[in-house]
Parts: C-alpha cells; sequence; structure tokens
C-alpha cells in the first residue's frame, strides 16, 4: 500500500515535492492544503484535492504524512507545531540560529500528539549538516567551511517578499572568489560570515512603496541580512520574469585538516542544482519515507538529519542495499 503524504503551501517548494512524489511508487499525494482559494490551485497531478489549510484536521486519517512547504520566517514557526498535533511532519526550517528553539517547540508538540517529525530537512540544513557532522567525527583537527551559490536562497527569497511593498523578489547568495580560493589552497583561513558571501536582491516593488525603506528593511534583517554586504537593485516586473524565474543553486561544504601523522587531509561534498526547489522537494519526500518507518516503528517526538539512518531513506530493503550500493 502506498504511503499517504499531503503538501502544505503550494508555491516552489511545494511543487518540487508535488514533482518528487510523481517518481516514487511507494507514495502518492492524497491532498495540497492551502491558505488561498482551493479552487484557484491547479496541480499537476490528476485528480489530487486541493483543501482549506484551516481544515487540514478533518482530514488526518486519511493522510499518513503532511509535508510543510511554508517559510522559515514566519510560516513554520506556527504551521509545524499546529500540524504535529494532528500529523507525522517534514519541514524544512532554515533559519539555523533558530533551529534549537524550533526543535523544542515541536518536540513538545509532537510528544504531546504521539506523532513523529523531522525539521530543517533540505541541502542546508541537511544534507550539508550530515557531512559536517560526518568530516568532524573522522578529522578532529581541523576546520569546516561552507559556501553556497551562486544561486537562489528560498527562505531569504521568502523573507523579502514579506516586506511591505514588494511586490516580487528574489535573492542570490554569491561566494566572495577571494575566500573560496584561500580555502581550496589548504592554508585554513579564518573567515567571518561577511568575507565569505556576499547576498543580491532583485525586488519589484508595490506601486507607490517606498525603497529607501524597503532597502533598509531589507539590509538590517537579522539572522538574514544583516551581517553580510548586501545590494539591493530594484528592476521592472518585465525584467524580473524574464531573466529571475529560474531558481539554480549550489555550494560545497569542506573540512579541511590534519591527522596525527601530519597528513594534510580535505573532505569536500558538493551540489550544482538547476533547480533549488526540485532538489529540496526530492531531500524532503526521501524523508518522508524515513520518517513513516520510524513511527511504525513506535517513535514519537522531533528528530534532525542527524538522527536517520540512511538506509530508511531509500525505498529497497536492507538485502538489496548490502547487494547493490555496499
Amino acid at each position: 500500500m502506498k504511503a499517504r503524504i499531503a503538501i502544505n503551501g503550494y508555491g516552489n517548494l511545494g511543487r518540487g515535492v508535488e514533482a518528487a512524489l510523481s517518481l516514487c511508487p511507494d507514495m502518492e499525494l492524497t491532498a495540497i492544503f492551502t491558505r488561498r482559494d482551493p479552487a484557484s490551485i491547479k496541480p499537476n497531478t490528476p485528480g489530487v484535492r486541493v483543501l482549506d489549510a484551516a481544515k487540514a484536521a478533518d482530514y488526518a486519517s486519511e493522510i499518513d504524512l503532511m509535508i510543510l512547504c511554508g517559510g522559515s520566517a514566519t510560516d513554520l514557526p506556527v504551521q509545524g507545531p499546529a500540524f504535529a498535533a494532528n500529523f507525522h511532519t517534514i519541514d524544512s526550517f532554515d533559519t539555523h540560529a533558530d533551529i534549537p528553539a524550533y526543535y523544542a517547540k515541536m518536540d513538545a508538540a509532537l510528544k504531546a500528539s504521539g506523532k513523529l517529525g523531522i525539521i530543517s530537512v533540505g541541502w542546508d540544513p541537511g544534507l550539508f549538516s550530515v557531512n559536517r557532522m560526518m568530516a568532524g567525527a573522522i578529522l578532529p583537527d581541523g576546520q569546516d567551511y561552507t559556501f553556497w551559490g551562486r544561486g537562489v536562497s528560498q527562505g531569504h527569497s521568502d523573507a523579502i517578499r514579506r516586506i511591505k511593498g514588494v511586490k516580487k523578489a528574489v535573492q542570490y547568495t554569491v561566494p566572495v572568489e577571494e575566500a573560496v580560493a584561500s580555502v581550496r589552497s589548504g592554508s585554513c583561513p579564518t573567515l567571518t560570515t561577511r568575507d565569505k558571501h556576499r547576498r543580491e536582491c532583485y525586488v519589484v516593488l508595490e506601486e507607490g512603496a517606498d525603497a529607501a525603506a524597503v532597502t533598509e528593511a531589507i539590509v538590517t534583517m537579522p539572522k538574514y541580512f544583516a551581517d553580510y554586504n548586501t545590494t539591493v537593485n530594484f528592476i521592472s516586473e518585465e525584467e524580473f520574469d524574464r531573466n529571475h524565474r529560474a531558481m539554480p543553486h549550489g555550494g560545497f561544504v569542506q573540512r579541511s585538516a590534519h591527522t596525527a601523522e601530519g597528513s594534510t587531509q580535505m573532505i569536500e561534498f558538493s551540489l550544482k542544482l538547476g533547480s533549488n526547489p526540485a532538489f529540496t522537494g526530492s531531500v524532503l519526500v526521501a524523508y518522508a519515507r524515513a520518517a513513516l518507518k520510524m513511527a511504525a516503528r513506535g517513535e514519537s517526538g522531533c528528530r534532525t538529519v542527524f538522527d536517520v539512518a540512511p538506509a530508511l531513506l531509500s525505498p529497497l530493503s536492507g538485502e538489496e542495499l548490502r547487494a547493490k550500493l555496499l
């Protein structure tokens, strides 16, 4: 029997999850929940129901797991605990500094309902987090470096779109080339947040909006832009639609280290993504499979990617994994 998966939120990430589910014969998309008028949503999956998010609890018996596709700035802090009252959940909460507090809220809600949820699933946080952890465990005498981009950050773009006066917006994270070169040289430089990346924002304003006020709101936004050199470019809607509709991304996480006898060692894991939401959606779906396996053996409460055994992500059995991949 296929696992019955629902999506809450049908933006870029929600559509990425929908596309990923279409490639998984062990799962099916059962419903899409939205705060918008359900009649205004036209899913790509034939026959899937689009329902009012406010009534999601009414469908709890028909859904095995809910994938939460809201933004981290304002959506998930509210939606995560609310949905955890009735569903196993997966989300991509990506405000790194707030993960411990969000974990505590989700853990309390999930334990109260007897459900299981995995938070901060994606590629960073997510796959990059796992690689940082593994590299540090293997090479304790070293230093981690993470670079993102050049690419579109969904969370940061969403945060800009929430600012009054913004009609459309996209934000590109751009590695500072000099910093990347210094890391790859093996010199183990000490780099600040501002040294490693800059942020480029492209914004379409609502008619009559104050460009100076929007710029100030962006460049001073804590946890998103305040610690970076940030440029804000105001463009027409036509230019935005022509040049900024694609959502590429990528980056690498690296650990430069030495083993006890003095050898230089380096671990690097990199991604080059043609579509950030399509890839992130694919990661969410794989962890949904793992969450359902964990819940089936009686687990409840909150988990992160650190707590999930890799074999649980795969639809293959242990025997198949050992024969084909080990």
